[in-house]
């Protein structure tokens, strides 16, 4: 926002709630006092709004529950304001819809922000490292207690079909099993890794699992990047994994969710600086009519790819990824 109005003069209007706040015109002119102390501020000053899909809006009082397309009314309150391009902020879902825009007509930049980090086409996304960074933080503290209690302590992060935030902190917070959703696993070879180390003198194990780990994936998703679905799972899920896992050890168990606590607090160094190159490219790319392209970083560079080149796919961790070799070679066990 701050490059937009003092480098090039523009006028920023912000809509309140995502798709929602652009369907039914609630706006807001930005000032650059609105963009003042936001850089220790997670989340988003506009709100948001979670699973609006703005080519199926159920609206009141109506009995198709099918929805109605609202994307023609997006394209009206656009014009009413004159706007002339449309910066979109978030993740697969997000620019999954903003591509579909584009192609009525609506010229889009957008920028990839999730904790999960599953955007495809860019190498890391505004939000996942200060979220590895509480996973790691809490994995810390749970190994005192899991060694002194002699227990198994299972950290369920956030993850449906993407293990990025699992398989970063548990590396980073000495995980001895990492659960993702890349890697299907076997309970009772996640039991043997326990057992191995209980032989080797370890009594306590930590597990970190992403919230979709041996999930049941609907038809939309593919393991090859190339579907962006939805999954079926729901938070807390490892209750059975721990459960199961007392059966087979005999090792009590303890399960720790962080749900909404990635999401919030205080963002990392790393996430304020992304944020801000995000930011200042998009800006670049409305400056020189370069529209329907995603700001994205690869190998430190930020650059920007064609939205239609990666609207619909989704960025998981591949079997060949380098730090799923180092931390085998570690001894940490997938459970595979």
């Amino acid at each position: 926002m701050k490059t937009a109005i003092n480098n090039y003069g523009y006028e920023v209007i912000g809509f309140r709630d995502g798709y929602k706040g652009l369907v039914e015109n609630r706006f807001k002119k930005m000032t650059l006092s609105d963009a003042s102390g936001l850089l220790d501020k997670g989340g988003t000053i506009l709100g948001t709004t979670k699973r609006y899909d703005p080519f199926h809006v159920i609206l009141p009082g109506k009995e198709d529950k099918s929805g109605t397309d609202m994307s023609d009314r997006i394209k009206e309150n656009l014009a009413m304001h004159s706007i002339d391009c449309l910066v979109i902020i978030g993740g697969g879902s997000t620019i999954r819809y903003a591509a579909k825009l584009a192609k009525k007509g609506i010229p889009i930049v957008a920028i990839p922000k999730t904790v999960e980090n599953d955007v495809y086409g860019t190498d890391i996304t505004v939000g996942f490292m200060t979220a590895v960074n509480t996973a790691t933080e809490a994995i810390d503290k749970l190994h005192s207690t899991a060694e002194s209690n002699h227990r198994v302590m299972i950290l369920e992060v956030m993850g449906l079909i993407s293990g990025w935030i699992a398989l970063e902190s548990g590396i980073a917070g000495g995980a001895d099993v990492i659960l993702i959703p890349e890697v299907p696993y076997d309970i009772n070879k996640v039991a043997r890794a326990i057992f191995e180390r209980k032989n080797a003198g370890k009594g306590f194990s930590i597990i970190v699992a992403a919230a979709g780990a041996g999930a049941k994936l609907k038809p939309g998703i593919e393991k090859n990047n190339t579907i962006y679905g939805t999954g079926i799972y729901h938070e807390g899920e490892c209750s059975s994994l721990g459960a199961e896992l007392e059966k087979l050890t005999s090792i009590e168990h303890r399960i720790t969710v962080l749900g909404y606590l990635q999401r919030g607090g205080e963002p990392c160094p790393f996430d304020r600086i992304l944020a801000t190159r995000f930011g200042a490219s998009a800006v670049k790319l409305v400056e020189k009519g370069e529209y329907n392209r995603m700001v994205c970083i690869e190998h430190q560079q930020v650059k920007s790819v064609p939205l239609d080149e990666v609207a619909g796919k989704a960025r998981v961790v591949s079997e060949n990824e380098e730090l799923v070799h180092i931390a085998r070679d570690m001894g940490v066990s997938f459970g595979d």
